[in-house]
């Protein structure tokens, strides 16, 4: 039986909807938001990792590597500032250095730092996005693999799961917790993927993908998997099962490492988990947290991190569901002005000690992600309600500050860096997307993907079709120079073909020939001639629903590359 939930006040109607015009205005407000943080930033808190807004100082809070200023390399290039975007590239390839006695997180330097240089990377080193850096040798792919192979002896456990926190000098100490989050340990496949696939050491995604399988193997009999796990002997110490806190992007990661990375183990474990999480977890439209092994309801709770989960369900081709989920998530902002860390369904109030906002993207991401699969105006009506609540209640001297108490609004001196990377970046999305999407993202050279950070990732063949582009005599991986003398396509298709065993082992559904020829391509069946509309639209964010595992990678996701 269903848990009875007590129904939400209800909230006032929404103003007349944002017209093209508006949102263009919408989105320069947003531009304007994202500089007062920014400048205050380097003007106050650079080289520090992040600012304290209220004080008008800064902080070092995660590895005192100017966190702020690598996690806003994207937006800036978004941004189309030329001018500070090749500032920051350069300076961080004079003087960012990572052989410092710093005892860090794994899981949220891979996201914000690692994600980041990779990002900015990609953006600085291409002509074709416009915002190619002059004398730019690939310094920050130096740096980000300098960092990853200080993050490597964090993979040194029994179950290839990752402890939590690494040394970037010395390495995992003795005393180190043998706990991490599931989110901690499946949550660096996109970041560790790419980095192997730019710099050919393959010692990345393979790291990061056994943390996964092991993950993945401990999950229970009815395919759910829980808070907090023992790296070591693969026990789980917390076993509450949810899709919000500690193991949110556990299940964000599946797809997208299926979808930027073409490797179909991950299609299939999201497969497998999705169905999970809907048939245990799902209470329409909201998602409890249960008990992994009998699934008994563990917390009739709305965590605001849950709010990513709508804009999952759009990638993977799951729409209706993710409306309403969406529109009960909102109604939560829209009593509060923001949302808590913590809303008790069965109370129908904030949940005690989880009272207050911490500028959280989530719920700003799903809005954008839902706008851009239906254009439905509502969404850019949400966006509004979002930003009003950000200016009005959030906005402090020299930043924004993260919110105590969503019902008093009382402020708190701190501005997390993914207030910048995130946040900012996807009510600047929407609006930009509302006013008729001018920005790399909309109408640049590649599709990407978004990271859990929000750092977009370009699906070019270079990242999305290795199996295909290296293993063949004058692929380009031998002819690239950041790649010349450590990778062979030798190397590079032996372990692929190690993978394809494993793979083999996984139960994948077989195609027959009719499969091959008819996708649902987000709801519409296409042939493979038709994975463009008229506008020449691509169908990055298709339905994996229904989609034949065995077909080309590219051809899946609606792709067209290069000439026929």
């Amino acid at each position: 039986m269903l848990l009875q939930l007590l129904p939400l006040a209800s909230v006032p109607a929404a103003a007349a909807s944002v017209s093209r015009d508006e949102s263009a205005e919408l989105r320069d407000e947003v531009k304007e938001m994202f500089y007062h943080a920014f400048d205050n930033y380097m003007r106050h808190a650079f080289p520090l990792d992040e600012l304290r807004p209220m004080s008008c100082t800064g902080e070092d809070s995660l590895g005192s590597y100017s966190l702020t200023l690598i996690d806003a390399l994207d937006m800036l290039a978004l941004l189309g500032d030329r001018a500070r975007f090749s500032e920051a590239v350069n300076w961080l390839g004079k003087n960012l250095q990572f052989g410092k006695n710093k005892t860090v997180s794994v899981f949220e330097t891979t996201i914000r730092v690692l994600g980041g240089l990779l990002s900015a990377h990609l953006v600085a080193s291409d002509a074709s996005t416009g915002m190619q850096v002059d004398a730019y040798h690939n310094e920050l792919l130096h740096l980000a693999e300098d960092l990853g192979r200080r993050i490597l002896p964090a993979f040194e456990t029994p179950t290839g799961i990752p402890y939590g926190s690494v040394n970037l000098v010395y390495g995992v100490s003795q005393d180190e917790s043998q706990v991490t989050s599931t989110a901690g340990g499946g949550t660096l496949t996109l970041e560790f993927g790419v980095l192997s696939r730019l710099t050919g050491n393959l010692e990345f995604e393979k790291v990061s993908r056994t943390a996964v399988r092991g993950l993945w193997a401990q999950r229970s009999h009815l395919g759910l998997v829980g808070a907090h796990i023992n790296v070591f002997t693969g026990e789980w110490t917390h076993k509450d099962a949810g899709i919000g806190t500690s193991v949110d992007s556990f299940y964000e990661y599946l797809l997208k490492a299926y979808l930027l990375l073409g490797d179909e183990e991950y299609l299939y474990m999201f497969r497998e988990a999705y169905k999970s999480v809907m048939d245990y977890l799902h209470n329409d439209p909201w998602y409890l947290e249960v008990n992994m092994n009998s699934a008994i309801v563990v917390w009739p709770l709305f965590n605001s991190l849950q709010a990513f989960w709508p804009g999952l369900q759009v990638l993977a081709g799951d729409v209706e569901p993710a409306v309403r989920t969406h529109k009960a998530f909102y109604t939560v902002w829209k009593r509060y002005g923001f949302t808590p860390e913590g809303f008790n369904l069965a109370t129908s109030s904030v949940q005690p000690g989880q009272r207050s906002y911490p500028l959280r993207p989530e719920l700003i991401e799903s809005t954008y992600m839902l706008y851009k699969a239906t254009h439905d105006p509502m969404y850019l009506d949400c966006g509004r309600d979002i930003l009003a609540s950000l200016q009005n209640l959030a906005k402090c001297s020299c930043g924004y500050c993260h919110i105590v108490d969503v019902e008093s609004h009382e402020q708190d001196d701190h501005m997390e860096s993914f207030f910048l990377a995130e946040t900012v970046k996807y009510l600047w999305l929407l609006f930009d997307l509302g006013a008729g999407g001018e920005s790399i993202v909309e109408n640049g050279p590649y599709p990407y993907v978004f990271s859990t950070e929000g750092h977009f990732l370009p699906m070019t063949p270079e990242i999305s079709l290795l199996s295909d582009h290296c293993t063949y005599p004058g692929s380009y991986c031998q002819k690239d120079p950041v790649l010349e003398g450590v990778q062979s396509s030798r190397r590079v298709k032996a372990e692929m073909e190690a993978d394809e065993i494993v793979n083999q082992k996984v139960n994948f559904s077989l195609c027959n020939d009719s499969s091959l020829e008819v996708q649902r391509v987000q709801g519409t069946d296409q042939t493979e001639e038709d994975f463009q509309d008229s506008e020449g639209q691509d169908f990055t964010e298709s339905s994996v629903k229904g989609v034949c595992p065995k077909l080309s990678h590219w051809r899946q996701l609606g792709l067209k590359l290069g000439a026929d």
